[in-house]
């Protein structure tokens, strides 16, 4: 675990705070990727993931902001009214689930709101690397959107900001700006469930792989489709113990019943915190995490169930 000092807290807008922190013994902090967030224990008992907006350059320190939220469930409000500077926070590492496919020739990204940290990290990281990108930050108004001037001064006309005044039919025109794949083209979009919704939807045609989203935070629809779930069987591979996993329970409920630790934070799937090892079966992949090529040998537990038929193998 890392000890992380808050060294400076301002508001970025009347609603998002900036967080520096930096090691608390004064050293260099562990190197991230652009993408990256941190999972930070906070002083009311809660952990919260948050991402990193700086330049991954940097190895003194890591920088977020934290929008409070009216709905949230204790973390933002904590850290808006509690947080101080000076207090040290623990943290793992960085932790990197929405990366940057670097070999791209020309990358896309989109930001919607508070989706901003871990855009504005790639387009600092982009620039350094000397890649062709456009950057689209999109928000209700001007003072709405953190850091706007900071990225227009770092990006110059590559940053295009859209402002709707909250009226859906002045957003951005996503199927326009996605209907053509440039060479080599990547997209990544990070904001709220409608914004990525509506982006996929525009890509379904670029090639797989190609469209790269973050959800801060999930719904029933945008994450997995629970309706007529059936019950499922899981095998613990380590005890041999066999376990039931009821329609209206998850897998993780089940597992944390029979005592087993797994560390969870959003529940939702889009943290990829509770990642268990598949040993073998087939597995209706819920979460918005996890790569292809990992499914084949991993889960998330709190929204994963067995596919129809099938009973899992864990590497428990």
């Amino acid at each position: 675990m890392l000890s992380l000092k808050v060294a400076r807290i301002e508001n970025a807008t009347p609603r998002i705070k900036r967080i520096e922190l930096v090691a608390a013994d004064g050293g260099p902090l562990p190197a991230f990727t652009a993408g990256a967030h941190i999972d930070l224990e906070l002083g009311n008992g809660e952990a919260r993931s948050y991402s990193l907006l700086n330049d991954p350059a940097e190895a003194h320190r890591y920088v977020i902001a934290v929008l409070r939220e009216a709905d949230g469930r204790g973390g933002s409000a904590w850290i808006h009214d509690a947080l101080r500077e000076g207090d040290v926070l623990a943290s793992p590492p960085p932790i990197n689930h929405f990366k940057l496919s670097e070999e791209g020739e020309h990358h896309i990204l989109i930001a919607g709101g508070i989706g901003i940290t871990p855009i504005a990290s790639m387009a600092a990281r982009l620039a350094a690397l000397g890649k062709t990108y456009e950057l689209r930050y999109c928000a209700r108004a001007r003072e709405e959107a953190a850091f706007v001037d900071e990225l227009q001064a770092a990006h110059g006309d590559k940053l295009k900001p859209v402002f709707d005044g909250g009226d859906p039919a002045r957003g951005l025109d996503v199927v326009t700006l996605l209907g053509k794949r440039p060479s080599a083209g990547h997209a990544y979009v990070c904001g709220p469930a409608g914004l990525i919704r509506a982006v996929r939807e525009a890509g379904r045609d670029w090639p797989k792989g190609t469209i790269h989203y973050e959800l801060f935070k999930g719904s029933e629809e945008d994450i997995a489709l629970r309706k007529n779930d059936q019950p499922f069987d899981v095998v613990l591979n380590k005890s041999g113990r066999k376990l039931h996993v009821p329609a209206d329970l998850s897998l993780l409920d089940v597992l944390k019943a029979e005592g087993l630790k797994i560390k969870t934070l959003c529940k939702e799937g889009v943290c990829g915190t509770c990642l268990v090892g598949l040993v073998s079966g087939k597995a209706d992949h819920r979460d918005d995490v996890l790569s292809d090529e990992e499914r084949e040998e991993s889960l998330q537990v709190c929204v994963s169930r067995a596919m129809p038929g099938e009973t899992l193998v864990l590497d428990l």
